[in-house]
Formats: C-alpha cells, sequence, structure tokens
C-alpha cells in the first residue's frame, strides 16, 4: 500500500515491514549480549510501543520480565513537550537490570521523564531502546543504549505509531506527505462489457488520460521505439512480454503527461506483481491508486453479445463461443488476483455493468466522485 489516508492527513510508505523486523532483530542482539547472564526486566512506554514490545520478546531467547508504562506527550502530529505519567511499574525493581523499550524518541522529553521516573528505584542498571530515534531534534544529554533506526524529523505512522488515534495496526511506516493530485483508476471489465466505451467517456467528464495497455504497445511497435522493437523481438518468438518492458512502457506513457489530472488504466495491471510495480512508480511521485473498478456484468448476457458481434465485426474470436470463453475464464482469473490485491487496500468497486449506457456511466461517476 503506498500511500494512506488517516483523518485528514496522507501518508506515504516509508519503512516496510521487513525493514522493521530487521532492526528489531538487531535491537534484541545487541540487547541480549549486554544482558543473558541475568535476567532483565524490559518496561515497555505505552501506547506505541506495543507492536514493538511484542515482537522484541519474541525474538529475545534469554530469561526476562515484562511490564509497561503509559506516558502522554503526543496530540495530533506534535509534541506537546508535557510528560504526564499514566500508569507507573509497581514491580519492586531493586537490584534489578530494567531496559527501556521505547517506539521512537525525538524531543528527548519522554526519555527525561523516564529517567526521573526510575532515578529512585535503586536499579542495578537502567538501558534505553528505541526502535526509531530522531537525531535532529533530539535535545537532551542522556545516553540511548541501542537504537533500531535514525531517521529524519517527520511524522511517521504504523507499527503501533498513531495520528489521532489511527494508524497503529499497520504492519509497516508511513510517513506524513502532501495530499495526492490526481485521480488514476484501474478500469476493468470482462470481454463485451464496453469498457472502452466507457473509459472514454470517464475521460472525458473527468478530464484524465486514458492509457491503453494495447494502444501502448501498438504505438511503440508502430513508431520502432526502442521499448517497442525489444517488445515486438519477444512477440515474433512467440513469448510474452516481460512485465519490466510493459510496465517501462507505461511509465513513459506517464512521464509524457506529466501534469494530468490523472489516469484511466486500462488493460494494466494485469497481474499483482504489475500492480505492486504501478503503486511503487506512483509512490515515487508521491499519487497513488485510487481505485480499481471493475464492471460486472453475467458472463451468458456477455457471450450472446459477444457472438452477435462476431456477425458483423469481422473477429474470428467473437464467433467461436468456446474462445470466448477461454476469454472469460482468463479474465476472471487475473480479476480475482487483482481484487485480492485492491481489496487488502480498501480500493476495490465493483459497479453493475447491465443497462444502458447513460445508465452505467452513471454507476461509475457515482463510484469516481467518491474516491
Amino acid at each position: 500500500m503506498s500511500i494512506i489516508k488517516l483523518h485528514d492527513k496522507y501518508f506515504k510508505s516509508y519503512i516496510s515491514e521487513i525493514q522493521i523486523q530487521e532492526a528489531v532483530e538487531s535491537v534484541v542482539q545487541k540487547v541480549y549480549a549486554d544482558c543473558k547472564d541475568e535476567t532483565p526486566i524490559f518496561i515497555g512506554i505505552l501506547n506505541g510501543c506495543f507492536m514493538f514490545v511484542a515482537d522484541f520478546v519474541r525474538e529475545y531467547n534469554g530469561p526476562c520480565e515484562v511490564s509497561f508504562v503509559k506516558l502522554a506527550s503526543y496530540q495530533g502530529t506534535n509534541s506537546t513537550g508535557k510528560i504526564k505519567q499514566l500508569v507507573g511499574v509497581n514491580e519492586n525493581l531493586e537490584g534489578r537490570t530494567v531496559v527501556i523499550l521505547e517506539d521512537i524518541i525525538d524531543t528527548g522529553n519522554t526519555l527525561e521523564e523516564i529517567y526521573k521516573i526510575f532515578e529512585d528505584k535503586k536499579l542495578k542498571q537502567l538501558k534505553i531502546a528505541t526502535l526509531f530515534f530522531k537525531p535532529d531534534v533530539f535535545k537532551k544529554e542522556l545516553p540511548i543504549d541501542y537504537i533500531g533506526i535514525s531517521i529524519p524529523d517527520k511524522f511517521i505512522v504504523g507499527y503501533g505509531l498513531d495520528y489521532d488515534g489511527i494508524g497503529r495496526n499497520y504492519a509497516s511506516i508511513y510517513q506524513l506527505t502532501t495530499k495526492p493530485t490526481m485521480k488514476n483508476i484501474v478500469l476493468f471489465g470482462p470481454p463485451g462489457a464496453g469498457k472502452g466505451t466507457q473509459a472514454e467517456l470517464l475521460r472525458d467528464k473527468y478530464e484524465l488520460i486514458h492509457i491503453s495497455t494495447g494502444e501502448v504497445f501498438r504505438f511503440n511497435i508502430k513508431n520502432e521505439t526502442e521499448l517497442g522493437l525489444l517488445a515486438k523481438s519477444y512477440m515474433d518468438d512467440g513469448n510474452l512480454v516481460p512485465d519490466e518492458v510493459t510496465i517501462k512502457m507505461l511509465k513513459a506513457e506517464v512521464e509524457r503527461n506529466a501534469d494530468a489530472k490523472g489516469f484511466i488504466f486500462d488493460g494494466f495491471p494485469r497481474t499483482e506483481s504489475q500492480a505492486a510495480a504501478l503503486d511503487a512508480f506512483l509512490e515515487e511521485k508521491g499519487e497513488s491508486i485510487n481505485g480499481m473498478v471493475a464492471l460486472e456484468v453475467p458472463e451468458d448476457l456477455l457471450v450472446g453479445r459477444l457472438l452477435e458481434r462476431g456477425k458483423t465485426s469481422g473477429r474470428s474470436d467473437d464467433q467461436d463461443e468456446s474462445k470466448i470463453r477461454n476469454r472469460f475464464n482468463e479474465y476472471n482469473t487475473k480479476t480475482a488476483v487483482l481484487k485480492d490485491y485492491y481489496q487488502a487496500q480498501n480500493k476495490y468497486f465493483g459497479a453493475n455493468g447491465v443497462g444502458t449506457i447513460p445508465e452505467i456511466t452513471e454507476r461509475l461517476c457515482s463510484i469516481f466522485d467518491k474516491i
């Protein structure tokens, strides 16, 4: 997922789930090296640390205890600078090694309060471990023993961190960004559903650029561009054009229309890897796919429509019902995969594709206006 909206703010992908886990494992290894000969007590600073603490203690192979203290310093996206201890530690900590597990340390105000809380506990030693650290704004002369990832002073959410109460559940980290300015739609429809007609109508109504994979291929091959010649070489050998080539063609098409209000992607993506590549490309531009809109029409109705069209179109694949059924099988297989991909991002929208052209357009417009 490239860009998410939480309340009135937008956030872009920043640190992946894999990178986070690698950082957690690194901190665990360092803590274990220092504490393996004793039973430390790990104390998490709620609320943001709960994911970090859970993953940390699962990775820690030695004996340990776990507790929590709750402090508060953030309102919205800004640190108030005022720390209030809400829930204290009740365990007897005298002579114990305490390792504080923090999700993030920025100004150091919370860290300063932590040192005050534990200064009279008669500890053997107090160590501080933080998953994320903002060195640019750290204002205190206080030691931090273990740091997972140092980051710039940008507001982040995910992996336990929130923006006004939401966003903690994401497995990766997202960084505050500007509001996307484009409307980017992936338009899908089975053969004969009238997707091409609707794409043209929607393109004109919303002033979007319609990018048809087929047209992009034909343009590049006809004009003998470097990518067109490369694609043709695969096609001439009877091979599928690799995703990498297709994606480069589409990127070039997007770049040629850099000032566009958005794009309707028609015929792409067709696989989850292509969808992920499109997300990554748009993310680089501070944009994202707003939604996948799929025209839903009963297969038997469309088969009859295509067979009727085949009487005048001259297309051989519109004249053989078995070939038509195979096209539907291919479409349904590909759409099912992408439906799951976009549903996981809450970006899949099905539209009833039965009715007159204006009726279907009206349904699609109601979806476009929402996303």
